[in-house]
């Protein structure tokens, strides 16, 4: 594993962007103050590691092995190891269940009763 520190964010963005594949982002800038990113750029696997309190980094993993065990330690670091993620934007249908028995078909928001002053 090689690391090169970077001082500049525009550098890791720059690099994220060309990425070929995201394979997991780990941490939040918001929330915790540092970020990885692992990624895979061509035949390179990659960690981009984005801090608002220490230095930032890139670093460059010989194998695939080297980069998922480096994943995995980062997860316990980070404390996302037991973290199970949620698909928001998979294709669940949550609106449109098709088992559902309701028929929602000439449903009306507006209530004929309401008064419409304000």
């Amino acid at each position: 594993m090689e690391q090169l520190e970077v001082l500049s964010w525009k550098t890791l963005d720059a690099l994220k962007d060309t990425s070929t594949k995201i394979i997991e982002v780990i941490g939040d800038l918001d929330a915790f103050e540092h970020m990885s990113i692992f990624c895979q750029i061509d035949d390179d696997y990659m960690e981009l590691y984005y801090s608002e309190l220490d230095s930032n980094y890139i670093r460059h993993f010989e194998d695939e092995e080297e980069f998922s065990k480096s994943l995995t330690i980062r997860k316990k670091e980070f404390g996302e190891e037991d973290f199970d993620s949620m698909d928001y934007y998979g294709e669940d249908n949550n609106f449109d269940d098709e088992n559902s028995d309701e028929n929602l078909n000439g449903y009306n928001i507006k209530d004929e009763e309401e008064d419409d002053d304000f």
